[in-house]
């Protein structure tokens, strides 16, 4: 059991509206109050902070509450993230050990990129993208991929309020010009970062699909700009590595029933 000094009550009681929820939805605060034994004040703030996330619904006529999609989404996140983490390993450690580069995998969430697993290299500009890192799609390789393959109303959708900050004088500022870019991705099957969120690291990226060819992941390769650029053939060379490894990958998702 944990100890009373390491336990936060109001994150207890957040949980335990939820649990309350998960039992029988469309409740109102009085209710949730007198089933938990809780103020309703404090009720009404705990779940007003859990809507404002998305973790709990409200019924807009009859004002009670209900758990969100955003439960939903992330517990089927958990699932198929471990399983595909799983799969691709020893598809990572191959890409790794042809470019003797950093390699990433990826999958959306929302409008985000989320890393879910990593080879580095020691040789690599040492960058802040650790797993679990969640970054703006419009400004890496493997989240531009994530969205080339999505229906294009559902990327403008996703990102008509985004802010575009400029990481570098590389990085996208617009959706127009994103979306353009996509354009090109879809086209050619792979993505580029040029530098759009550190100047010096150019990353290749690749589509991997599950079964009917819905995109599930994205595989890239890091490479430091100082060690190419003298050799433009070392990018193509990199770019075969990175899409013929993501379709390898492919073909044993889509083999599984991923």
């Amino acid at each position: 059991m944990a100890k009373k000094e390491y336990v936060v009550n109001s994150v207890l009681k957040a949980l335990d509206i939820l649990e309350v929820l998960d039992d029988q939805s469309n409740l109102g605060v009085s209710e949730i109050a007198r089933r938990l034994d809780m103020e309703k004040s404090t009720v009404y703030r705990l779940i007003n902070s859990l809507k404002l996330r998305g973790y709990v619904q409200q019924d807009p006529d009859t004002h009670r509450y209900m758990n969100g999609f955003r439960l939903f989404e992330m517990g089927n996140n958990v699932v198929k993230n471990m399983g595909l983490r799983k799969q691709a390993f020893p598809f990572l450690q191959e890409l790794s050990q042809r470019t003797k580069e950093a390699v990433n995998l990826a999958v959306r969430d929302g409008k985000n990129v989320v890393y879910i697993d990593k080879m580095e290299s020691s040789a690599t500009i040492k960058v802040d993208l650790v797993v679990g890192k969640r970054m703006p799609m419009y400004c890496t390789g493997l989240g531009k991929v994530l969205l080339a393959y999505l229906p294009p109303e559902l990327v403008e959708e996703l990102l008509q309020n985004e802010v575009f900050e400029q990481f570098t004088p590389n990085t996208h500022t617009s959706l127009v010009s994103l979306m353009s870019e996509l354009e090109v991705i879809r086209e050619q099957g792979f993505g580029w970062d040029n530098e759009e969120y550190v100047l010096d690291l150019v990353c290749i990226a690749a589509p991997v699909f599950g079964v009917g060819d819905e995109i599930v992941a994205a595989l890239s390769v890091a490479l430091p700009k100082f060690r190419y650029a003298s050799d433009t053939a070392k990018y193509e060379e990199a770019k075969d590595h990175v899409v013929e490894v993501a379709e390898k990958l492919t073909i044993a998702l889509k083999g599984s029933g991923y």
